[in-house]
């Protein structure tokens, strides 16, 4: 760690025993053991948060990219859907209306007898599951 050698250690000790003495060494080296380990513990416990925290901000990014894609895939699809009815209702509006009962034939242009009355009293319309008062009020919100 700090490039001691064990002839450097041996020396370091017997200053120590010749400083200190014999009697109070084993104290201070139990101390110093004590005082090393709760150091490396704070130095475990910061590392281990400051990782906390970088795992913490990726989940953030992460998250935001998906309600990104989510908000604009919704709203690719609603701009679809909705093209699409106008589209087909458009295309329905613009069908020749049928008399109740009567129907040109395609071959030789007479009228023959069509649907029921009944049948013909439902204007047809196109449901795609989209609902325009209520996209208006998602938009007003």
């Amino acid at each position: 760690m700090f490039d001691i050698a064990f002839s450097e250690l041996i020396l370091i000790a017997l200053v120590a025993l010749v400083v200190i003495g014999p009697e109070r060494l084993p104290g201070l080296a139990r101390t110093a053991g004590h005082l090393l380990g709760r150091l490396q513990r704070y130095v475990g416990d910061v590392k281990a948060d400051i990782n906390r925290e970088i795992q913490l901000e990726e989940l953030k990014k992460m998250q935001q990219q998906v309600v990104e894609s989510a908000r604009s895939l919704e709203s690719d699809l609603k701009q679809d859907f909705s093209s699409m009815e106008s589209t087909l209702n458009e295309s329905l509006s613009q069908m020749e209306p049928i008399e109740a009962g009567v129907a040109p034939d395609a071959e030789t242009g007479d009228t023959v007898a069509a649907l029921p009355a009944e049948a013909l009293d439902a204007t047809p319309q196109l449901e795609l599951g989209f609902d325009a008062e209520q996209a208006a009020s998602k938009k007003t919100t």
